[in-house]
């Protein structure tokens, strides 16, 4: 799913209407029947219901939702903002349709006209859709924080009223959302941490745009699909055998930091590596051999020829001395293949930045927002950041893997946002495991970035079936490398099916 902007979007709706040969009345009447239905289905309908509408074609949207709501035997209550602006032809036929069935539209004037809202009613935002490009401000901005001050239940259509599309709302006065019935696809606005005290829970309504817009239109972000990663998947062959997998170099761990290695170590065996060796001190060899059998240890300030080694994956746990960052420029001076560099390796290049100038091409780094920021400087707000990490993925010919609740994998110019995962897994360890997981598929000839995506992925999915047994809050890293054959299963049998 592409995450097209405002414009985009209504070119989109434009697109639609030629091709289709409708009006813009019969789309607007297409996405608001959407609305009524859905709303119908959540039993909303045996509430009082109250639509506060603007007077463009979000609040037509609102007007066309009441009528169907009164159609159905539902009552409905409008208010329309009338501070000053004339309405859209759209909306005014919406207007004049809707007052064939009822008189009960007000008209607010002013912060007097406010109406009480109260615990039990469902309050319709349709004041402003995906097109506004200002914050609110004097009456908007009051009728907003009426509805946020006592509604406890709000549906907003498209986006809630005050939230931009596609740049940073931050500072701005916005509706707060329980659900969000968004039309076609998901808005770039909705994956943004900063956003998520507004837009509550998002549905995703099909409304019947073309889909030869979104095939032809390209598009800088876009969603993860199930699609995608079956694709990307390659079934074990018959006739393989270890060699066929790969060896990975693991460099991780430290004193008082070993279960990083541990982890890491288990999750890049569970993901499929044929071979497995781990470099830590070898006064921690005993923590290694005890703990994950299956890999080999070596003495990593004895590392022999690296170039050996199909995949590297190094950081977890290492620490930042001195050594440590000797032994950092060290590798990624004299490996040339793609490699991955986590936690504390992303710390030490963060005090030694002209060491990304040295990684090597198309290697994956897995910062979360703070070791971002670190790395390429702070930034204001979550779409600045955004917006760096598809830059430096371009500077520095790398892969970054920002890691958030939709995790980004900026690659080449475009972002792609993980669909998988749970807040469960927001805990010290669950990076170590999505940095074993990534490593092993480097090693089995995953491209770079075919890597980071299926990586991203299946550790999220493997969290997710965590739940079956877990809670959000004792969900922890071990439980994720126990699921990851569950994880792995899923998709190889999606792609027999």
């Amino acid at each position: 799913m592409k995450l097209f902007t405002a414009w985009q979007m209504q070119h989109w709706d434009a697109y639609t209407i030629k091709h289709q040969q409708i009006s813009s009345l019969e789309l607007m009447e297409r996405a608001s029947q959407a609305c009524t239905d859905w709303i119908i289905q959540q039993n909303f309908a045996n509430r009082n219901i109250k639509i506060f509408c603007g007077k463009g074609n979000n609040g037509g949207d609102g007007l066309a939702i009441a009528r169907q709501l009164l159609t159905n035997g539902t009552g409905a209550v409008v208010y329309i903002a009338a501070f000053g602006a004339t309405g859209t032809p759209d909306f005014q036929q919406n207007l004049a349709r809707l007052r064939s069935l009822t008189t009960d539209i007000h008209y607010l004037q002013s912060a007097e006209q406010f109406p009480a809202i109260n615990e039990e009613d469902i309050v319709i935002d349709a004041l402003f859709g995906f097109g506004l490009n200002r914050p609110l401000t004097g009456l908007y901005q009051q009728l907003v924080e009426h509805i946020n001050n006592y509604a406890k239940q709000v549906i907003a259509i498209d986006v809630p009223s005050g939230l931009f599309t596609d740049e940073t709302s931050n500072n701005n006065t916005i509706i707060k959302a329980t659900y969000t019935l968004t039309f076609q696809s998901l808005k770039l606005c909705f994956v943004a941490a900063e956003n998520a005290a507004y837009f509550g829970e998002v549905i995703v309504l099909p409304i019947g745009l073309e889909n030869k817009y979104e095939d032809d239109e390209t598009a800088i972000y876009e969603m993860v699909s199930e699609e995608m990663i079956v694709n990307l998947y390659k079934p074990r062959k018959a006739f393989s055998h270890k060699g066929t997998y790969g060896h990975a170099l693991l460099i991780a761990g430290n004193t008082g930091k070993m279960g990083a290695a541990v982890m890491c170590a288990k999750a890049c065996l569970r993901s499929g590596v044929g071979l497995l060796t781990c470099a830590i001190p070898r006064e921690e060899f005993a923590v290694l051999q005890t703990t994950t059998a299956e890999a080999m240890v070596i003495n990593r300030k004895e590392i022999p020829d690296i170039s050996k080694y199909d995949a590297i994956g190094i950081g977890p746990g290492l620490g930042t001395a001195d050594e440590m960052i000797t032994l950092l420029l060290n590798v990624v001076e004299r490996y040339k293949q793609p490699m991955l560099l986590d936690a504390d390796a992303l710390n030490i290049i963060a005090r030694h930045t002209d060491l990304l100038q040295l990684l090597p091409k198309h290697a994956i780094i897995t910062p979360h927002p703070k070791e971002f920021d670190r790395l390429f400087g702070e930034s204001s707000n979550d779409f600045e950041r955004m917006q760096k990490a598809i830059d430096a993925s371009v500077q520095y010919n790398i892969i970054i893997v920002l890691k958030g609740h939709y995790t980004l994998i900026a690659n080449e110019g475009k972002g792609y946002f993980n669909t998988t995962g749970n807040a469960g897994m927001a805990t010290g360890g669950s990076g170590d495991i999505l940095s074993g997981i990534i490593t092993a598929l480097l090693a089995q000839q995953y491209s770079p970035f075919g890597a980071a995506i299926l990586g991203v992925y299946v550790h999220g999915l493997a969290g997710d079936w965590c739940l079956e047994e877990q809670s959000y809050e004792s969900l922890l890293p071990t439980d994720m490398v126990e699921k990851l054959g569950k994880a792995f299963k899923q998709i190889s049998n999606k792609k027999e099916a």
